[in-house]
């Protein structure tokens, strides 16, 4: 550290001294070194972490008279709640003293009389935790994915990494998860309610999912859930060392609390004795996480003109409970929540539901069962070992050898009989054997409770060997009822917790896979979680792996009656996976596993009976093409043909070839509409809800598209079969036999037409041969007017005209013979083809 000189003037007087150079003093260890200036002390304050930082302690920047009252507050309203629930807390002390895990020494009615417990309690929950463990935690893991909004190839490649990895995680890095989980079974079975808390924990750099016992978890009176309830308070112990830990790593304040102040609730006492502790032993210190709305000094909720609201938010608060110390207040809202809605770090399993917040476990429903059948149990073998073992009055003087031990076997021992004889001297109480009345009742009583425990077996004398699937799964599900509402709980719930897990995975893991996943990349994992619902693996209808069995065989029956409506490989896979084994997709292929091939590929797979699927970018007609090529091929159909599977695979081709069909035509469509179809369902999103006004709208273009289509297949349908038809030898004749009937049609109207133009001929020859006539008798007049005229000319007119009348009968003459010469040429052609025609008939 280093004092610079001043910032301002030396005060008058003081030239000399503010000519010298500045003296400059360091100081190694700040915090060892304490200025003061006549008494008073001035301290070097350190820096701090800001307050404005989202995710801060707050109790760091509170004072302790803040802190200290709000301590106190909050553990008043924490015994409130605590006492609330006592009558719920005996019940639960009374189940667990019969449950049997102790044997208890008895000395009443005597000393060493039975004290054992009747398993009915304990072997009902050993039961349900047995079965549920292998419902949901299977060994491949409990969580399988589901696809949020449209299915597409990049999401399913997702929804795989996701679930393997979340299988990974919670089978390989959380190793405590699977133990943690059993033990919540158990005691969810025991006291109808187990909680679990999920977070992300500092010191392991990771998720975490822990069991919580239903004692820690402490509610106020009438909250209805968790998500709604005004208070809840985490209840947790911590040894000292793992509280220096979490004040070290910055997540509770620096402060000496002491030595822990020894407290145990009852629940905890029981437990201990059942477990061979000592219930002083627990020397950890008792925290209380409280889950609060406060109104914190300090800290206000401002509206948007950063006015202040009143309104509580929620934080949580964590306070050691024999010191009343505060150690974190930490906000409970995500930093961009503008509502500020209070996050959920808890789950909570129930078996039974109840009047309140509180479940009902097998302690309430069948405590009383199971404390009857124990009292009956000692009874019956308290009264065998009388019979066996009696007792009795004897007179005082006499004795026997050895009197303080039982007579063995074969032994006989010296007896020293005052007067009389032995049996004189002796009076044996008189002791029954054990009540069949009483063991009647001992049976019957432990009926009643198992069935109303629902963990009763199934009597196979009650089912017959002939009897249909379905009689047997009615009988399956009457016994398997409740066990099955219970499992649909248990459902709900770990649904919950593996959404939490999966949002603390998302959020504060690396941005690829630790590993390489089987599909796509490992930088994908951030965007997987986005895609992907988290769901468990277990069936919430079925309780037991039985129960499915039978409702697959059920299924299987139905689906003989029309095998045409079901998807028998899809069946079959899901009854393989639910029994178990392993590589079913490799067993039972799919249609959904196939990947896209090209047509010949394609070919290959339907000729050797494996799925195929048609993808809506492929080129269908070329596909179509190819396999109409495959089912004309004749060496191809004779070998088909000798298969035994040969209508399987011809139908099998056939539906591939129609499932191209069906594409090619939706494409059609597109193009006459110009505009894309809505996209189809895919996978388990089966949905395909449109608007009824986009519906309508739709369905009228289509139907001008489809006819449009269908015009087109029309036309191109004439073609080809015009096409083929030109090939055929006997529509050759036939055509041939038209053209002749058609070449005779055309010679008819040719000679028509030659006829006309003969009695045109005749008409313009007779025309010329009057106008000849007319011009003769004109020129006789002529010639009589002109007799004056010359003989010579007179006779050179005659000529004329005689010349003139040659020429006229000479040209009719020639159009005659040519018009009767072309009609022999046609008489001619038709003779020739009449026997052409004969010859080639």
């Amino acid at each position: 550290m280093a004092i610079d000189k001043s910032l301002y003037e030396a005060p008058m007087g003081l030239d000399a001294l503010s000519s010298e150079p500045a003296l400059e003093i360091s100081i190694e260890d700040p915090e060892s070194v304490t200025i003061g200036i006549d008494g008073a002390l001035i301290e070097l304050m350190k820096e701090e972490p800001r307050a404005e930082d989202f995710d801060a302690n707050l109790a760091e920047y509170m004072s302790e008279g803040d802190l200290q009252s709000l301590a106190s507050e909050l553990i008043g309203n924490y015994e409130q709640d605590l006492s609330s629930r006592k009558d719920w807390l005996d019940t639960y002390v009374k189940g667990l003293k019969i449950l049997g895990i102790k044997y208890e020494e008895r000395t009443e009615p005597w000393p060493g009389a039975c004290g054992v417990f009747h398993p009915l309690l304990m072997e009902s929950a050993v039961k349900f935790q047995s079965e549920t463990i292998i419902e949901t935690f299977p060994a491949a893991g409990p969580v399988k994915t589901k696809i949020v909004g449209k299915e597409t190839p990049e999401k399913k490649d997702a929804a795989i990494r996701v679930s393997d990895d979340m299988n990974y995680q919670l089978t390989e890095v959380m190793k405590e998860y699977r133990p943690e989980h059993e033990r919540m079974l158990l005691t969810l079975a025991l006291a109808g309610n187990a909680f679990k808390k999920v977070y992300f924990d500092p010191s392991l750099d990771r998720q975490a999912a822990i069991y919580i016992p239903p004692e820690d978890i402490i509610v106020p009176y009438g909250a209805p859930n968790l998500e709604t309830a005004e208070r809840v308070t985490h209840r947790m112990r911590k040894t000292k060392n793992e509280l220096i830990k979490l004040q070290y790593a910055g997540f509770y304040r620096d402060i000496d609390l002491g030595e822990p102040i020894r407290t145990m609730d009852e629940v905890e006492k029981q437990k201990a004795e059942d477990q061979g502790f000592s219930a002083t032993m627990d020397n950890r210190f008792q925290l209380l996480e409280m889950h609060v709305n406060l109104d914190l000094a300090g800290y206000p909720d401002v509206d948007k003109d950063n006015n202040e609201t009143s309104i509580a938010l929620p934080y949580v608060v964590t306070i050691e409970k024999g010191s009343g110390m505060v150690l974190a207040i930490r906000r409970n809202y995500r930093e961009d929540d503008k509502l500020k809605e209070k996050r959920q770090h808890f789950v909570h399993y129930g078996y039974i539901p109840g009047f309140g917040f509180y479940y009902f476990g097998l302690i309430h429903l069948i405590g009383g069962h199971s404390k009857a059948a124990t009292s009956l149990l000692r009874q019956l073998i308290d009264a065998g070992t009388l019979s066996n073992l009696p007792g009795g009055l004897k007179s005082r003087g006499l004795r026997i050898k050895g009197d303080d031990t039982p007579i063995a076997p074969g032994e006989w021992r010296d007896v020293d009989v005052p007067s009389g004889a032995v049996r004189d001297n002796i009076l044996p109480l008189p002791y029954k054997e054990p009540s069949q009345t009483l063991a009647m009742l001992l049976e019957k009583l432990v009926e009643e409770g198992r069935r109303f425990a629902a963990v009763s077996d199934l009597k196979v004398s009650d089912m017959s060997s002939q009897a249909p699937v379905g009689t047997t799964l009615a009988i399956l599900e009457r016994v398997l009822k409740v066990m099955t509402a219970v499992q649909a709980r248990i459902y709900y719930t770990m649904k919950q917790e593996f959404k939490l897990l999966a949002l603390i995975i998302r959020d504060n893991t690396p941005d690829e896979y630790s590993y390489e996943p089987e599909v796509g990349k490992r930088s994908a994992k951030k965007a997987d979680y986005d895609d992907v619902d988290v769901i468990p693996v277990s069936d919430p209808n079925a309780a037991t792996m039985s129960q499915k069995i039978l409702q697959y065989q059920a299924v299987l029956q139905l689906s003989q009656t029309a095998p045409q409506i079901y998807d028998l490989p899809s069946l079959h896979r899901q009854m393989i996976e639910v029994l178990g084994v392993k590589n079913a997709d490799k067993i039972i292929p799919l249609p959904d596993d196939a990947k896209p091939r090209d047509p010949i590929t394609e070919n290959m797979d339907l000729m050797t009976g494996k799925p195929t699927k048609v993808f809506m970018y492929q080129d269908h007609e070329a596909h179509m093409q190819v396999h109409m090529a495959l089912m004309q091929d004749p060496k191809i159909a004779a070998v088909i043909g000798q298969s035994p599977q040969a209508q399987q695979l011809q139908a099998a081709i056939q539906a591939h070839i129609m499932e191209h069909m069906a594409f090619q035509y939706r494409r059609e469509i597109e193009k006459q509409l110009g505009a894309a179809l809505p996209p189809l369902p895919q996978g388990d999103n089966e949905d395909y809800d449109l608007p009824p006004e986009f519906e309508a709208q739709l369905s009228q273009l289509t139907a001008v598209a489809a006819a449009r289509v269908l015009q087109k297949g029309q036309a191109e349908a004439q073609q080809q079969q015009a096409q083929q038809q030109q090939q055929d030898p006997l529509v050759q004749m036939q055509q041939m036999d038209l053209q002749i009937k058609q070449l005779l049609a055309q010679t008819k109207a040719q000679q028509a037409q030659m006829d006309g133009q003969i009695r045109m001929a005749e008409q313009q020859r007779k025309a010329q041969k009057d106008m000849v006539d007319a011009a003769a008798k004109l020129d006789e007049l002529e010639l009589r007017k002109a007799e004056s005229s010359g003989r010579q000319q007179l006779e050179a007119a005659r000529l004329g005209v005689d010349i003139q009348k040659d020429k006229a009968a000479l040209s009719a003459k020639q159009q005659i013979e040519g018009v009767r010469l072309g009609l022999d040429i046609g008489k001619a052609k038709d003779d020739v083809d009449m026997r052409r025609r004969g010859t080639e008939k």
